[in-house]
Protein backbone atom coordinates (compact mmCIF):
# COMPACT_ATOMS: atom_id res chain seq x y z
CA UNK A 1 0.00 0.00 0.00
CA UNK A 2 2.75 2.42 1.21
CA UNK A 3 4.75 1.49 -2.15
CA UNK A 4 1.55 2.41 -4.67
CA UNK A 5 0.74 5.40 -2.65
CA UNK A 6 4.58 6.73 -3.29
CA UNK A 7 4.22 6.03 -7.00
CA UNK A 8 1.25 7.80 -6.81
CA UNK A 9 3.00 10.43 -5.47
CA UNK A 10 5.92 10.44 -7.45
CA UNK A 11 3.93 10.24 -10.68
CA UNK A 12 2.04 13.48 -9.11
CA UNK A 13 4.99 15.55 -8.30
CA UNK A 14 6.01 14.52 -11.91
CA UNK A 15 3.51 15.71 -13.56
CA UNK A 16 3.10 18.91 -10.98
CA UNK A 17 6.72 19.90 -12.02
CA UNK A 18 6.52 19.53 -15.74
CA UNK A 19 3.38 21.44 -16.00
CA UNK A 20 5.06 23.72 -14.16
CA UNK A 21 8.49 23.97 -15.60
CA UNK A 22 6.74 23.98 -18.82
CA UNK A 23 3.45 26.49 -18.53
CA UNK A 24 5.57 28.67 -15.92
CA UNK A 25 8.45 28.51 -18.36
CA UNK A 26 6.01 29.59 -21.43
CA UNK A 27 4.30 32.13 -18.30
CA UNK A 28 7.56 33.51 -17.98
CA UNK A 29 8.62 34.00 -21.50
CA UNK A 30 5.16 35.83 -21.99
CA UNK A 31 6.17 38.24 -19.15
CA UNK A 32 9.67 39.18 -20.62
CA UNK A 33 8.07 39.56 -24.11
CA UNK A 34 5.36 42.11 -22.89
CA UNK A 35 8.37 43.83 -20.53
CA UNK A 36 10.38 43.73 -24.22
CA UNK A 37 7.44 45.47 -26.29
CA UNK A 38 6.91 48.14 -23.16
CA UNK A 39 11.01 48.48 -23.24
CA UNK A 40 10.91 49.13 -27.62
CA UNK A 41 7.28 50.89 -28.30
CA UNK A 42 8.24 51.27 -31.62
CA UNK A 43 6.98 47.58 -32.57
CA UNK A 44 4.09 48.60 -31.68
CA UNK A 45 3.86 50.96 -34.58
CA UNK A 46 4.76 48.00 -36.91
CA UNK A 47 1.71 45.73 -35.82
CA UNK A 48 -0.49 49.08 -35.98
CA UNK A 49 0.42 49.42 -39.51
CA UNK A 50 -0.41 46.38 -40.20
CA UNK A 51 3.17 45.05 -41.15
CA UNK A 52 3.54 42.78 -38.67
CA UNK A 53 1.93 40.78 -35.86
CA UNK A 54 2.10 40.12 -32.16
CA UNK A 55 2.05 36.56 -32.95
CA UNK A 56 5.56 36.94 -36.00
CA UNK A 57 6.92 39.22 -33.41
CA UNK A 58 6.63 36.87 -30.28
CA UNK A 59 7.91 34.23 -32.73
CA UNK A 60 10.92 35.78 -33.27
CA UNK A 61 11.63 36.86 -29.61
CA UNK A 62 11.06 33.33 -28.66
CA UNK A 63 13.73 32.30 -31.47
CA UNK A 64 16.45 34.36 -31.28
CA UNK A 65 15.94 36.20 -27.88
CA UNK A 66 15.87 40.36 -27.39
CA UNK A 67 19.60 40.80 -27.80
CA UNK A 68 19.60 39.41 -31.49
CA UNK A 69 20.21 41.52 -34.50
CA UNK A 70 16.91 40.91 -36.33
CA UNK A 71 15.51 43.17 -33.75
CA UNK A 72 17.39 45.79 -35.32
CA UNK A 73 15.22 46.44 -38.76
CA UNK A 74 12.16 46.72 -36.61
CA UNK A 75 13.45 49.16 -34.10
CA UNK A 76 15.40 51.40 -36.29
CA UNK A 77 12.61 51.39 -38.92
CA UNK A 78 10.45 54.80 -39.30
CA UNK A 79 6.91 54.00 -39.54
CA UNK A 80 4.79 57.20 -40.07
CA UNK A 81 6.80 59.78 -41.65
CA UNK A 82 9.26 57.69 -43.84
CA UNK A 83 12.76 58.39 -43.97
CA UNK A 84 14.28 61.47 -45.37
CA UNK A 85 16.55 59.47 -48.11
CA UNK A 86 12.46 58.53 -49.60
CA UNK A 87 10.85 61.95 -49.13
CA UNK A 88 14.26 63.36 -51.36
CA UNK A 89 13.81 60.65 -54.03
CA UNK A 90 10.12 61.55 -54.04
CA UNK A 91 10.81 65.26 -54.66
CA UNK A 92 13.98 64.55 -57.26
CA UNK A 93 11.56 62.26 -59.70
CA UNK A 94 8.72 64.72 -59.69
CA UNK A 95 8.93 65.91 -63.29
CA UNK A 96 8.12 69.72 -62.93
CA UNK A 97 6.42 70.31 -66.30
CA UNK A 98 4.02 68.02 -65.66
CA UNK A 99 3.49 69.28 -62.14
CA UNK A 100 3.10 72.83 -63.64
CA UNK A 101 1.01 71.93 -65.96
CA UNK A 102 -1.32 70.01 -63.36
CA UNK A 103 -1.53 72.90 -61.69
CA UNK A 104 -2.40 75.39 -64.50
CA UNK A 105 -4.96 73.26 -65.55
CA UNK A 106 -6.74 73.40 -61.78
CA UNK A 107 -6.71 76.81 -61.81
CA UNK A 108 -8.80 76.94 -65.22
CA UNK A 109 -11.02 74.46 -63.26
CA UNK A 110 -11.08 76.89 -60.17
CA UNK A 111 -11.62 80.13 -62.60
CA UNK A 112 -14.40 78.19 -64.15
CA UNK A 113 -16.15 77.41 -60.92
CA UNK A 114 -16.11 80.89 -59.97
CA UNK A 115 -17.25 82.35 -62.92
CA UNK A 116 -20.23 80.22 -62.97
CA UNK A 117 -21.45 80.84 -59.41
CA UNK A 118 -20.06 84.61 -59.63
CA UNK A 119 -22.78 86.11 -62.39
CA UNK A 120 -23.92 89.60 -62.03
CA UNK A 121 -26.44 89.34 -64.38
CA UNK A 122 -29.05 87.81 -62.08
CA UNK A 123 -32.07 89.02 -61.63
CA UNK A 124 -32.80 90.21 -58.47
CA UNK A 125 -35.86 87.98 -56.65
CA UNK A 126 -38.56 89.91 -55.19
CA UNK A 127 -40.87 87.80 -53.06
CA UNK A 128 -44.42 87.84 -54.49
CA UNK A 129 -46.41 89.59 -51.64
CA UNK A 130 -48.40 87.06 -49.20
CA UNK A 131 -51.69 88.99 -49.51
CA UNK A 132 -51.53 89.42 -53.36
CA UNK A 133 -52.98 86.24 -56.10
CA UNK A 134 -52.25 85.35 -59.14
CA UNK A 135 -52.94 87.59 -61.85
CA UNK A 136 -53.96 89.91 -59.07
Amino acid sequence: MELELQKNLQIEDFFYIFTYNYIGGYMDKKEDFKLFVRKYPKLINHVESGKMTWQKFYEIYDLYGEDSNVWDKYLNASIAAGSGLEILNMIKNINLDEFQNGINSIQKVLGMIGDMTNKNDKKDYKPRPVYKHFED
